[in-house]
């Protein structure tokens, strides 16, 4: 390190990617790291980089040799202070690809402020090192020119969210982060209270009740760019901790609130990426979704969907199929554009990914010189290939796989899941579209083999669709809720749903939930008092943020758009968490830990 401190003079004038030609031929200083050094014919070349771009910076020892010398021992992300002239570059050594390209610093003096360790990896070529060691050193992971878009990107989503909700009068409201533990949703993550030994806080899977009850205080209208936290198992775009923008709103029907988000989201996609949305999105129920789509996250940017031909074999001799329709079973089936070029052994490979999928099996059939052509089509006559080529919207060149099975719902998942995995591996989504959608009518309650009872698909504050009220006590499978979920091209970003502000009522949705009246009001005696005292209709509904910002930036993972992400196994590989603690703190929270002996 030089004997020389960084002070007054030494700060930036100017950030290295703002260099242009407006500062032709003045004298500026720059800050930031060395990302490449190149030594040509005694004269050395830096690239100085910092948040806002690269510029190159040039030592000459004609220009000052003392300067040259020192700058030879100079390494990849030492942080310099550099001063120097702004000039334009030689002719014919321009770099069109970047934006200072046509334009370099000629140094006059530099600081040296800090030197670097040599780097576990190039950062430049970081995009195709392994993840694990990036996030070991997320210090210098973030100091990709990926990362540092991801996280200002994700800075900018967040500021027009607050000043969108705050126009529409909202405001924003922090919400406890220790709380109590709830029994529906995922495993809570528990914190020991030392002051209350043997009791337990629970980080919140969410501020559900407390944004309720800010309804009930009169508040109106609430927002919250909130941290959540659910002990649950890993994947792309799921972490232990998250941020959700989380909103409810009184005196409102779905109406409100969907008409709401969709000019929220229009604002977002066009303040960020300049893109104009079309509104207003489409809208499918819950059952809808799954019979044409074969998912209640479908996307809609796959150019074809599931169709019913139960009524094209009906009354043939395909004794599979017969038995299936006697049972009240469905057929369904699954047109690939482009699929008659699928070879023997392709066809049977898609059968055998719908069999490890749970089907029995998948009957193929494809359309080649105006024939259709398959192992089935022996038992179906003219008028039946006629039907069923109709009934698919097949074309010249089409493959169709059909299925049978007694389950409706297991029918259209499996098909969903082929309908995905074919579009993907044949290139056939339109990666163009932004392609939204809500999903409404969601069922209230799915059965839990393992508990033996009916669980809340959402929650147990989403309230029934008013027709539905008596199915509660009768059939509670087949009540649906007031429930909406925001999809994007098959990602669900946002959920919500109107909530019960009748007491009564939630009494009865806890009842068929299994809860006893002691239980529930164990659980959640002071959300059941304060509905008792006079409450609003309300709703809301939360946005999961980091999948917004994954979805803007074009991220495969979320892991991309966090500065200090957790791994799959919920571990931070940079600061080593989580970590054994200290006999003497677990003494004083009253808590021992047996640990299995290996």
């Amino acid at each position: 390190m030089e004997e020389r401190q960084f002070d007054a003079s030494w700060r930036r004038s100017v950030y290295c990617g703002k260099v242009d030609g407006s500062l032709e031929g003045r004298s500026v200083v720059l800050n930031g790291w060395l990302r490449c050094r190149r030594d040509l014919g005694g004269i050395i070349f830096l690239e100085l980089w910092d948040h806002s771009g690269v510029v190159q910076v040039v030592l000459n020892p004609e220009r000052n040799e003392a300067v040259h010398e020192r700058a030879k021992a100079l390494r990849s992300e030492y942080v310099l202070a550099v001063r120097g002239t702004v000039s334009r570059r030689p002719e014919g050594t321009e770099n069109e690809a970047l934006p200072t390209g046509l334009w370099e610093v000629a140094v006059d003096d530099f600081l040296l402020l800090a030197p670097s360790a040599p780097l576990p990896f190039e950062i430049d070529g970081a995009d195709d090192v392994d993840e694990t060691l990036r996030l070991r050193h997320r210090y210098l992971d973030l100091r990709r020119t990926r990362m540092q878009g991801n996280l200002r990107l994700r800075h900018r989503a967040a500021r027009f969210t607050r000043s969108f909700l705050s126009d529409e009068g909202f405001i924003e409201v922090e919400t406890p982060m220790l709380t109590r533990s709830t029994p529906e949703g995922a495993r809570d993550y528990l914190v020991p209270s030392r002051v209350n030994p043997g009791n337990f806080y629970a980080l919140p899977q969410s501020p559900q009740i407390f944004k309720q009850i800010l309804m009930i205080g009169g508040c109106d209208r609430y927002f919250q760019i909130v941290r959540c936290f659910r002990d649950e198992d890993l994947r792309a775009d799921r972490q232990p901790e998250f941020t959700q923008i989380d909103m409810e709103l009184s005196f409102v029907t779905e109406e409100v609130i969907l008409d709401l988000l969709e000019r929220y989201t229009v604002g977002l996609w066009k303040e960020v990426l300049d893109v104009t949305l079309p509104v207003p999105f489409p809208r499918l129920t819950w059952r809808e979704a799954l019979d044409l789509y074969g998912s209640d996250k479908p996307d809609l940017r796959i150019p074809f969907s599931l169709v019913d031909v139960r009524h094209v074999f009906e009354g043939t001799d395909i004794k599979a199929f017969q038995a299936v329709l006697e049972g009240g079973g469905v057929i369904k089936a699954l047109p690939l554009p482009g699929g008659a070029d699928l070879s023997r052994k392709d066809l049977d490979g898609v059968n055998a990914r719908g069999q490890a999928l749970g089907a029995k099996g998948l009957a193929p059939f494809q359309l080649r010189d105006g024939a259709l052509k398959g192992p089935l089509v022996k038992f179906l006559d003219e008028g039946r290939q006629r039907l069923l080529v109709e009934a698919a919207g097949l074309k010249e060149g089409d493959a169709l796989f059909v299925m049978a099975d007694g389950s409706w719902r297991r029918t259209c998942e499996i098909l969903g899941q082929l309908r995905l995995e074919l579009a993907r591996s044949r290139s056939l989504v339109d990666e163009s579209r932004w392609a939204f959608l809500w999903v409404t009518e969601f069922p209230m309650f799915e059965w839990d083999d393992e508990e033996r009872r009916w669980v809340a698909v959402h929650h147990p504050f989403t309230a029934p669709m008013a027709e539905d009220l008596d199915r509660l006590q009768t059939d509670p499978g087949s009540a649906r809720s007031r429930a909406y979920d925001l999809v994007l091209n098959g990602t669900e970003v946002g959920g919500g749903s109107i909530r019960i502000h009748d007491p009564r009522m939630q009494e009865k949705v806890f009842e068929a939930l299994g809860f006893t009246a002691q239980s529930a009001r164990e659980r959640f005696g002071f959300l059941l008092d304060a509905l008792s005292f006079g409450t609003p209709p309300h709703g809301g509904l939360a946005l999961g943020f980091d999948r917004l910002v994954m979805l803007l930036c074009g991220a495969k993972s979320i892991r991309e758009v966090m500065a200090f992400p957790k791994n799959q196994k919920a571990q931070c590989v940079m600061s080593g968490a989580p970590d054994v603690v200290d006999t003497r703190q677990l003494e004083e929270l009253a808590v021992r830990v047996d640990l299995p002996l290996e």
